[in-house]
This record gives C-alpha cells, sequence and structure tokens, in this order.
C-alpha cells in the first residue's frame, strides 16, 4: 500500500515535470509559404535631350600665298605710245604691212604670210614688256604676238592663235624649235575682235609668259641671253589678218634665277 502511494506520487512528479519541459520548450513558428514574385518590366527611361554625334576633328589644308611670278620688278625704263616711227620697223608691200601712227603699231599679214616689226635701238637683257594687244581681223590658226631678244635673224616667240591657244618657240632664220606645245588659254581671245595684255617676263635663261596678268607659262632656253623686242603677226589660212599693239612698257627686274645644283 505504502510501495504503491510513492508509486504514485512519482508518476504525479514526472508529469508535472513533463508538462514543465514541455510549456518552457519554444514554440516553432511555421515558415511561410513561398509565394511567385513578379519581375516588374523595365520601362526605358525616355531621354529628352538626347546627344548629338560628335563629329570627328576636320583638318583643313592650309594653304599659302600664291608665289609671285613676277619678282623684281623695278623702275619703268621704256614707255612707248607709238608715236615715233622711226623706232620701229616699218614697211607696205603686196604681201602686208607694218605701220604706226594714231598711237599704235599695226600689222597687216595676207594669206600665208608672216610680218615682224622689232623696235631699234634697244638692247635687254633682264626685263618684263608689257604691250596690249587688239585683233581686228584674224581667225582659226591665225597667230600673233610678241617677240623678245631678238635681232633680224633670231629670237623668242610667244604666240597666240585666233582659237585661244598661247605657244613658245625659238627662231634662228628658218629654223623654228618649239619651247612650249599650243595650249588652250581662257585669257586669249577667240577671234575678232578682241583685246589681251600680253607680258614676258625674261630673267637668265627663263622667260614667262603672262596674259591679262595672269601666269600661263614658263619655259627655259640658254641660247639668246639679250635683244630687242617686237611683234608678229601671221596669217594661217585664205584671209588676212590684222593686229594693233598700244601702250608699251618695259621694265628692269632685280631679280636672279636660284643657282642650280649641277647633276653628277
Amino acid at each position: 500500500m505504502i510501495f504503491t502511494r510513492r508509486f504514485l506520487i512519482f508518476l504525479i512528479l514526472c508529469g508535472f515535470i513533463s508538462a514543465c519541459s514541455v510549456l518552457d520548450a519554444p514554440t516553432a513558428e511555421p515558415l511561410p509559404t513561398p509565394t511567385a514574385t513578379e519581375t516588374p518590366v523595365q520601362t526605358p527611361t525616355r531621354v529628352w535631350f538626347p546627344p548629338s554625334a560628335t563629329s570627328p576633328a576636320q583638318a583643313f589644308a592650309t594653304y599659302t600665298a600664291t608665289p609671285e611670278m613676277r619678282p623684281g620688278l623695278e623702275n619703268t625704263t621704256l614707255r612707248d605710245s607709238f608715236t615715233d616711227a622711226d623706232v620701229w620697223d616699218t614697211a607696205s608691200s603686196a604681201e602686208g604691212s607694218a605701220s604706226v601712227e594714231r598711237g599704235r603699231l599695226t600689222l597687216v599679214a595676207q594669206p600665208d604670210m608672216y610680218i615682224v616689226s622689232l623696235r631699234r635701238y634697244l638692247d635687254v637683257s633682264k626685263f618684263y614688256i608689257e604691250v596690249t594687244a587688239r585683233p581686228s581681223l584674224c581667225r582659226g590658226g591665225d597667230t600673233y604676238g610678241i617677240l623678245v631678244r631678238a635681232n633680224a635673224v633670231a629670237y623668242y616667240r610667244f604666240a597666240l592663235s585666233c582659237d585661244s591657244m598661247v605657244s613658245a618657240e625659238r627662231i634662228r632664220f628658218n629654223n623654228r624649235q618649239v619651247l612650249q606645245e599650243p595650249i588652250l588659254s581662257g585669257d586669249a581671245p577667240p577671234g575678232a575682235p578682241g583685246e589681251v595684255r600680253i607680258g614676258v617676263w625674261a630673267v637668265g635663261t627663263e622667260l614667262r609668259l603672262f596674259l591679262n596678268g595672269r601666269f600661263q607659262f614658263a619655259v627655259n632656253d640658254p641660247s639668246y641671253s639679250n635683244g630687242t623686242v617686237g611683234f608678229f603677226a601671221h596669217s594661217a589660212g585664205d584671209t588676212p589678218i590684222t593686229i594693233s599693239f598700244t601702250d608699251l612698257i618695259l621694265q628692269e627686274v632685280s631679280f636672279d634665277l636660284p643657282t642650280r645644283t649641277p647633276l653628277p
């Protein structure tokens, strides 16, 4: 009986302790049920002032000044208004004529004829000459122009044709050496009537042609170093050519060409 009561008390105490243990143990909270999370849609950001494309840096060409093609021009040594016929070669025949009157030198060449007029009492080497030419009867391959470093049998000839071509030659007696083949020039009058200012710059072996102040071409030749100046007209077809020249000026040139390096 005593044993039974003690055993009962023991059971009661064990139940009390177990109950306390259960009350003292932390209660585990249930894990939340995972839910699907929606991924937000990416909304493009509006750019109110979009940047403009940057152009690459541009390289601009550096232009140098136009070289002076008539360097060293000095005082005017001769100004001829064509009032003195005695200083020019004049003539008249069935083949043509050269006359000085009314302030002009007029050359007339009959078909297939060539006529020249040189200025007397003049001998120059380094110079710039300029004259106004006016073709009044001129067509096709007819030519006219200026002669420099000239004498009665030899000279340099700068020619303008009546179809706007320009060229240069060296003449000696009846021999002709082409120094510049004919090239087209917008400054050469295309026939008659017309007007052009012809200029030649001569220093050493180099001679340069100008029309209306614009450079046309240069030639190099050592054959003639000095002489007088003159003009010519040549009819290449079956009609005459008539050219008049006015307002001649001759200037000194104080310039020397650079010394050329000799070739080995």
